[in-house]
C-alpha cells in the first residue's frame, strides 16, 4: 500500500508596499504594486489567490527604514525598498470580506504595542474572519526602527526573544484564560449576555509586562490566532519550538532547507510536542509558462526590470553592515551583529564578496527560482518537499498579479494532478485547515497551562 503523498501548502508573500523582496520589479510594464494604496488592489488579489486555492496571504512587515547601505535612505526611496510601507493589519477585513477560506498570517511585532490592547485587535480580526486569522511573531532588528519610537537601539537579540516570550504568556492568559467557553449566554429573557462568574480578570506582573485587566473579546474561534515565526538563530528556534506553528526560513537548496528543517522539528520534540505540529514554509519565487522557452524568455524579461544593487540595500540591513563601503571584490569583514544573525552566517561562511551578493540578488532578491514549465515547476518543488522535508513555500511576488495568476493556471492544475495540491478548501478554521485537529491550539503547546480550567487546577 503506498503512502498518500503529502499535500503543498502555498501562501502568497506579500506586503503593503511597492517593493517588497524582489527589488527593481514595480518598473516592469505589466506590474501593478504601485496600486498598493487602492484597496480594489488587495481584493482582486484576495480573490485571485482564493480562486488558485493558495491557503493564505502571509503579510510581511517592517518598522523603520532601511539606512544601513550607504549610510542614507536615497536608495531606498528611489527603488522603494519597502519604503513607503503602510500598516498591513487593516487590509484584512476587506480581504477576508470577498473570500471565503483564504488564510491570512500578519506580521506584528511584540514591540509595537502592548500585549493587552493587540489581544483585543487579533481577536476581532478572527472574528470578523470567521476564524482565518494567523499572526507572524518578529522581534526587530532594525536601530532605525528603535530610533523612530524613542531608543538608542534595539535591545540585544537574546533579550529581544525573552521579551517575546512574556508577551505570548500575557496573550495566552487574555485569548485563553479571560473568558470560559461558556461565558457568553446572549439570554434576552433573562437579560443575560456575558455570565460574570465566567469571565475572568488577568493579572501579570512579569519582567516586561504588567497587565490586570479582562479580555476585552469574547472567544473568537480559534481564540489564539494561528502562530507565525521566522527565526532561525539559536534563540529563534527555541522560541518557535515553544510557540510556532508555521516556521519560515530561507534556504538556497533543499538540502540545506532538510538541515533547518530537521532542527527545527527536533526543537519541537524536546519542547514536549511533536514534529508534525509544525509546518515549515521556504520562501520561493516562480516563474511559469506554457513551455520552458517560453519561461525562459520570461525570466530573461524580468531580470532586465531588477535591481541587484536595491537586493543589496536590503541585505546589508538584514546584516547591519554597510556593504556599500567595499569595492566589488574586497574581503567583507562579517561578524556577530545585532540584525539577522542568519543572514550574517551564510554571507560569513561563503566568504561572499560583493560582486557575489550582487550575483546571488540578480532578481532583487536573494530567494531560490524556480523557473520552466508547469511540469518542470511541479517537479522542482515536489523536491523542494521530499528532500527537503519542509510542507510548503512563500511564494514571493515578482510581477503583480501575474506571479500568481500564473501559479494559479499554470502550475496549481499540474500539482492536483499529481495529488500534492488540494482540489478543494477543507471547511473550518485556518487552524484545522493547516493541522486537520480542530480549531483550537492542542493541549502539549504551551498555552495549556494558561487556559482558564488548566490554571485552575495547577493552582
Amino acid at each position: 500500500m503506498t503512502s498518500r503523498k503529502k499535500q503543498i501548502i502555498v501562501n502568497a508573500f506579500n506586503m503593503n508596499c511597492v517593493g517588497h523582496i524582489n527589488h527593481g520589479a514595480w518598473t516592469h510594464p505589466r506590474d501593478t504594486s504601485m496600486n498598493y494604496t487602492r484597496l480594489d488592489y488587495w481584493t482582486s488579489l484576495a480573490a485571485t489567490l482564493e480562486r488558485g486555492l493558495f491557503d493564505g496571504i502571509f503579510l510581511a512587515d517592517i518598522l523603520g527604514t532601511y539606512d544601513v547601505y550607504g549610510g542614507n535612505v536615497d536608495l531606498t526611496l528611489r527603488e522603494s525598498i519597502q519604503l513607503p510601507v503602510n500598516d498591513p493589519i487593516l487590509l484584512i477585513s476587506a480581504m477576508a470580506a470577498v473570500t471565503r477560506h483564504l488564510g491570512f498570517g500578519v506580521t506584528v511585532n511584540v514591540n509595537q504595542e502592548p500585549p493587552y490592547t493587540f489581544a483585543r485587535r487579533m481577536s476581532t480580526l478572527d472574528h470578523l474572519s470567521g476564524g482565518r486569522i494567523g499572526w507572524n511573531i518578529v522581534t526587530g532588528y532594525l536601530d532605525s526602527a528603535a530610533r523612530a519610537v524613542g531608543r538608542d537601539a534595539q535591545t540585544g537579540h537574546d533579550l529581544r526573544y525573552d521579551q517575546a516570550d512574556e508577551y505570548l504568556d500575557v496573550l495566552y492568559k487574555l485569548w485563553e484564560g479571560s473568558w470560559q467557553d461558556d461565558a457568553v449566554r446572549r439570554d434576552r429573557a433573562a437579560r443575560v449576555y456575558a455570565d460574570p462568574s465566567r469571565v475572568h480578570k488577568v493579572i501579570h506582573h512579569g519582567r516586561f509586562y504588567d497587565v490586570e485587566g479582562w479580555h476585552l473579546s469574547e472567544p473568537s474561534a480559534q481564540r489564539t490566532p494561528v502562530l507565525y515565526q521566522a527565526g532561525t538563530s539559536g534563540r529563534g528556534q527555541r522560541f518557535a519550538a515553544r510557540h510556532a506553528e508555521c516556521v519560515f526560513i530561507g534556504a538556497a537548496t533543499p538540502e540545506a532547507a532538510r538541515k533547518t528543517a530537521d532542527e527545527i522539528r527536533a526543537a519541537v520534540v524536546a519542547a514536549g510536542r511533536q514534529a508534525e505540529d509544525v509546518k515549515i514554509l521556504v520562501g520561493i519565487n516562480v516563474v511559469a509558462d506554457r513551455s520552458a522557452a517560453a519561461a525562459a524568455e520570461k525570466l530573461a524579461d524580468y531580470l532586465a526590470h531588477a535591481s541587484p544593487e536595491a537586493g543589496l540595500a536590503h541585505f546589508a540591513a538584514s546584516t547591519g553592515i554597510d556593504l556599500a563601503r567595499f569595492g566589488l571584490d574586497d574581503p567583507i569583514p562579517y561578524g556577530t551583529t545585532n540584525a539577522i544573525q542568519l543572514a550574517t552566517r551564510q554571507a560569513q561562511s561563503q566568504n561572499w564578496t560583493r560582486r557575489d551578493l550582487l550575483a546571488r540578488h540578480a532578481l532583487g532578491g536573494r530567494y531560490p527560482v524556480v523557473s520552466g514549465s508547469a511540469v518542470q515547476v511541479a517537479d522542482e518543488l515536489e523536491r523542494w518537499i521530499d528532500v527537503g522535508g519542509i510542507d510548503g513555500f512563500n511564494l514571493t511576488r515578482i510581477v503583480t498579479p501575474e506571479t500568481y495568476e500564473d501559479f494559479a493556471d499554470l502550475v496549481v492544475p499540474e500539482l492536483q494532478n499529481r495529488g500534492r495540491f488540494k482540489t478543494a478548501y477543507a471547511p473550518g478554521t485556518l487552524r484545522h485547515k493547516l493541522f486537520g485537529a480542530g480549531d483550537r491550539l492542542p493541549a502539549r503547546h504551551a498555552v495549556q497551562p494558561f487556559r482558564y480550567g488548566a490554571r485552575q487546577a495547577a493552582e
